[in-house]
């Protein structure tokens, strides 16, 4: 992980352990406790994340929140508060702000949480990256494809994106699920509310509710203080069930309430509460066979699909590939040129691409790794994509031992030393070591 972080506290031992566990990250951090002193570094440099205090003087953590964003629009930011200033944290997020943690926390709870932020700040440098190459593409203002289907699906995307109807969203994992969603979103009048991510299938199913509703202070065991819930956090916003067909069936029934009025309890309290929010729903799952094995209840699923979308694999948008490489040659190495020569662009083509749009972004990695003289050629590709189609069994099959020597073989063949060598194979370089006097490399 590599970021630049504002940290503000006008407490010495949160900012130690919370310095502490941003470095372990490797993060570049910058630690204050004088917010105006912060407020003037901010002028100077660029900050990916900053953790805020809320409670400070002279100035308070919402009037930095405010600064911040009037100067530095892409820094992700989260409040750090007391539990008596829950409700002003939630002020807070409608302002701007990405999250908010309660004070006191552990070692574990900030660093989970500063995974969770760095995760959100990346993936919104993704859509920025995209959205500015879409810009000079002759698509304005959409997703960067040339498919007819998917251009089609993004036109009616932004037809209903003012809407308040439920979406769902059916496709493979990789397809890009999550960012016609943050399309939708970012085309509506909710755009400067909250997004609000939810993977259904992370979370265990006996705190499925406390995550979604949130709780009260004892309402089960472990639940230590009083905590805002996830569709709270977005109000007026958008919410994004992504792998909804994993949803227990109880959780279906608890949601087809709050579906039907937007109001919902906290786990452990009876007072009725409600929000305005859009759901957005995913899943890489048939919608149909699910219904068809009784896993998805069907008055849960017609809530849900006011509209629904299937989004098409990669194997049918090739005339998409062009465009993906040249985006993520331009994101993981902005400052080198790459020429893809017609011989390896024609086996990226040939392959069908199980993996999507994420197995592709992977590939490319790979090949900037050996590219080193800009020049992409086929021998860098991954033996799965140069030999895509399936060989005949023959009398004699390789064993496993054989594939990773000549795997190995090839790495060693194609990097500049056994340490990148080591690196590539996602091993150390003592493994490689050992693996090469096995093989006699």
């Amino acid at each position: 992980m590599k970021a630049n972080v504002l940290l503000v506290d006008d407490e010495q031992n949160i900012l130690k352990m919370i310095e502490l566990a941003l470095n372990s990250f490797g993060f570049q951090t910058e630690v204050f406790s004088d917010p105006e002193a912060a407020l003037k570094r901010a002028q100077e440099k660029y900050f990916d994340i900053a953790f805020i205090d809320l409670k400070m003087q002279p100035i308070d953590g919402l009037q930095v929140l405010a600064h911040l964003k009037r100067t530095s629009e892409d820094t992700t930011i989260v409040l750090m508060t007391a539990h008596g200033t829950i409700e002003s944290a939630v002020e807070a997020i409608k302002k701007g702000a990405y999250d908010y943690l309660t004070k006191p926390f552990t070692y574990q709870e900030f660093t989970h949480i500063a995974e969770r932020v760095y995760s959100h700040h990346h993936l919104m440098r993704e859509v920025k990256g995209l959205r500015a190459q879409m810009q000079e593409e002759d698509f304005p203002n959409t997703i960067a494809t040339k498919n007819f289907r998917m251009r089609d699906i993004i036109k009616t995307a932004k037809d209903i994106a003012n809407s308040d109807i439920p979406v769902l969203i059916e496709g493979e994992s990789g397809t890009g699920k999550e960012l016609l969603a943050r399309y939708i979103h970012e085309n509506s009048d909710r755009a400067e509310n909250p997004f609000m991510a939810i993977n259904c299938a992370a979370i265990p199913e006996n705190l499925f509710e406390s995550e979604l509703f949130g709780h009260t202070k004892g309402s089960f065991t472990g639940a230590i203080k009083d905590r805002i819930g996830r569709i709270e956090m977005a109000d007026q916003g958008t919410v994004f069930l992504d792998e909804v067909a994993e949803i227990p069936k109880p959780m279906q029934v608890k949601l087809l309430r709050f579906l039907q009025s937007m109001e919902y309890e906290r786990v452990g309290e009876s007072i009725t509460r409600k929000v305005n929010v859009r759901i957005i729903s995913a899943t890489n799952r048939s919608i149909d066979e699910e219904l068809g094995k009784g896993e998805l209840r069907d008055d849960f699923y017609y809530r849900l699909s006011g509209v629904r979308f299937k989004l098409p694999p990669l194997s049918q948008r090739k005339e998409d590939l062009p465009i993906l490489a040249e985006y993520f040659f331009s994101k993981y190495s902005p400052e080198n040129k790459y020429e893809l020569l017609p011989e390896t662009m024609k086996y990226l083509m040939d392959y069908d691409w199980p993996g999507n749009v994420r197995e592709f972004e992977n590939v490319i990695k790979r090949l900037i790794v050996f590219s080193k003289d800009g020049k992409v050629k086929p021998e860098y590709l991954p033996i799965e994509v140069i030999n895509e189609k399936p060989k005949q069994f023959s009398n004699v099959i390789p064993k496993l031992e054989e594939l990773e020597k000549q795997h190995i073989i090839e790495v060693l063949r194609l990097a500049p030393n056994p340490k990148e060598a080591a690196k590539i194979l996602g091993i150390s370089e003592t493994t490689l070591w050992r693996k090469r006097k096995l093989y006699d490399l």
